[in-house]
C-alpha cells in the first residue's frame, strides 16, 4: 500500500504544464489557525483524487461535470463553450463563473478527532501542488505510510491584506504512527484503512435531463422576457429565441 510515486511525479508534471465541505459528516474543512492532519494511504498508491464541479448554476448545490468527469457533453457544457465563443467581456464573466471548476480530494484523519474517522478533505491547487512537493521530497519519504509517515501542520487563514484565506502545509519533523497505541494501534489503522469514504458516491451527479431543467430555471431568472436575442436550449432540436448561441457551438 506504499504511495506510487510515479503517479505522484506524473501528477505534479501534470500540475506544472497547466501553469499552474464543511466539516459534517465524511467531509472535513480547516478552521481558523492551526490543525495537524495524516494523509491516509490508499490500496491504489494514490490517495489524491481530482474531480470537476459546477457550482454557480442558480441555487442548485454543486455537481459532478459529466463532460469533463465522463465524456458526456451537456446542456451547460455546451452553453458555457457557446458564451467563450462569443467573446464579449459580460459572455466571458458568465463563462467563468458556470464552467467546471478543479478541485482535489485527500482521506484525511485530523490529530485530536480521530473518533471521527477518515475523513475527506477537498482543497484547491496551491494546496495540492504543495502536498506533491513533500511527497516528492526524498527528505521525507513516504508521508502516508502507516507506521514511519509524517503529519502534516495545517495553517489555515487570511493574512492581513488578503481578500481570501490561504493553506499552508508545514511536515512535522519526525515521521510517527498512523494509528499510535493511545488510540487503538493496528486494530485502530485496519478500521481506519477499511474505511476511506467512496469518494464518488459522496459527489452529486446530475443526468443530463437534470441540467437541462436547471439551466433552463436559471436562465428565466437570469434573462428579461423582453429580450428576443435569448434563446432556450431545447432538447427536441427546435430553437427559439437563447437556442442559437447553443445550435451554433454544436453544429461548430
Amino acid at each position: 500500500m506504499a504511495i506510487n510515486m510515479d503517479k505522484m511525479r506524473a501528477k505534479m508534471e501534470a500540475l506544472q504544464s497547466k501553469g499552474g465541505g464543511g466539516g459534517d459528516g465524511v467531509f472535513w474543512k480547516p478552521q481558523e489557525g492551526g490543525q495537524d492532519i495524516r494523509i491516509v494511504p490508499t490500496p491504489d498508491g494514490d490517495p489524491f483524487k481530482e474531480y470537476y464541479f459546477h457550482y454557480n448554476l442558480g441555487k442548485n448545490p454543486g455537481f459532478l461535470s459529466p463532460y469533463r468527469m465522463y465524456g458526456v457533453d451537456d446542456p451547460l457544457n455546451s452553453f458555457v463553450r457557446s458564451l467563450f465563443r462569443d467573446g464579449t467581456k459580460e459572455s466571458r464573466k458568465v463563462a467563468l463563473d458556470l464552467m467546471a471548476k478543479q478541485r482535489f480530494f485527500a482521506p484525511v484523519i485530523v490529530r485530536g478527532e480521530e473518533e471521527k474517522g477518515v475523513r475527506i478533505w477537498g482543497f484547491g491547487k496551491k494546496a495540492y501542488e504543495q502536498l506533491l512537493g513533500l511527497i516528492l521530497n526524498p527528505e521525507y519519504g513516504d508521508i502516508t505510510d502507516v507506521d514511519q509517515g509524517i503529519d502534516i501542520t495545517l495553517k489555515y487563514g487570511k493574512s492581513e491584506g488578503d481578500r481570501f484565506p490561504s493553506t499552508t502545509l508545514t511536515p512535522r519533523r519526525r515521521s510517527s504512527s498512523l494509528c499510535p497505541d493511545n488510540i487503538g494501534g493496528s486494530e485502530k489503522c485496519t478500521e481506519w484503512l477499511d474505511n476511506i469514504p467512496d469518494y464518488e458516491k459522496e459527489f452529486s451527479k446530475k443526468t443530463v435531463e437534470e441540467i437541462q431543467v436547471m439551466l433552463d430555471e436559471w436562465l428565466a431568472g437570469e434573462v428579461a422576457p423582453e429580450n428576443e436575442d435569448v434563446v432556450k436550449y431545447d432538447n427536441s432540436g427546435s430553437t427559439t429565441a437563447v437556442d442559437a448561441a447553443f445550435e451554433q457551438l454544436i453544429n461548430a
